[in-house]
């Protein structure tokens, strides 16, 4: 009998980044509000962001997304360098983001606004019109739009104008915009900012469940109790660059974290209440 083969313990290849970002810079007024940041979310993750106010999250997010130039630096989506890209053509290539005060159109419709969002529009032209693309189009994203409502809980509200929706509810129609562009990647800027305890958690648990077909998020929040409950890693920013990354449990213990968030009311880190 030939002698065994000795046991191999299997490894776990890394998860790779869907987001590179190298030594990322800007500066308003001759102040910079991020300063060589650098920093990876990995593919299939949930990942937080937080720092104190003025850390430069918001401008990171603004910079990343294409909505402000960066002064110096690198965005790569992909393994696409994404750097200088108009927000457009960024959200066409996977990666979109939501604001903290959510946007729209107020005077439409819940299922209006998402239709307005769908990917691949096909625009009016003459070719359209004459084809009649348009009407099938418009067909296709009305029944997207109907199953991203029911996804969220908010298809009893579909016909509702946007204005009339609660701020928990504004919440999840933004994340329904995001749905809709076909993304690979959201990132999330305060998404239960504002948002009752039940919706809130109930926003969570969307987030998980994207999390687990395959959308990667970027969030950033002050409520520590989301961050610890969803997010894996999470970075932490001080001065416009990153302090540090990890586990939360690890992040809350750190005493340059602590220090980075001096003048905040105490336990303000502290691990959530189970």
């Amino acid at each position: 009998m030939a002698p065994a083969l000795p046991l191999r313990h299997a490894t776990v290849p890394p998860l790779m980044p869907l987001l590179e970002v190298h030594d990322l810079s800007r500066a308003y007024y001759g102040v910079r509000a991020i300063d060589g940041l650098d920093l990876d979310v990995a593919s299939g993750t949930i990942t937080g962001l937080i720092g104190p106010n003025g850390a430069g999250k918001t401008t990171a997010f603004n910079v990343i997304s294409g909505l402000v130039p960066p002064d110096r630096g690198t965005v790569r989506f992909d393994g696409t360098d994404i750097t200088g890209w108009r927000p457009d053509a960024i959200t066409r290539a996977g990666l979109v983001r939501t604001f903290q005060i959510a946007r729209g159109f107020p005077r439409l419709s819940v299922l209006e606004n998402l239709m307005l969002y769908g990917a691949h529009q096909p625009g009016e032209s003459l070719p359209v019109a004459l084809f009649g693309a348009w009407g099938k189009r418009e067909e296709e994203l009305r029944e997207r739009a109907i199953a991203t409502a029911r996804r969220l809980n908010l298809l009893r509200v579909a016909n509702n104008p946007a204005s009339d929706l609660s701020g928990g509810q504004k919440k999840l129609l933004e994340i329904g915009r995001a749905l809709m562009t076909d993304p690979r990647m959201i990132m999330l800027d305060e998404p239960i900012a504002g948002v009752n305890p039940t919706l809130s958690a109930q926003i969570g648990e969307h987030l998980l469940s994207l999390r687990d077909e395959g959308i990667t998020f970027l969030i950033i929040e002050h409520h520590m109790d989301a961050i610890a409950r969803l997010c894996d890693p999470v970075i932490v920013m001080a001065e416009g660059r990153k302090l540090t990354e990890g586990a939360f449990t690890a992040i809350a213990a750190d005493h340059s974290v602590q220090e980075a968030y001096m003048g905040r009311r105490a336990g303000h880190l502290a691990q959530p209440s189970a």
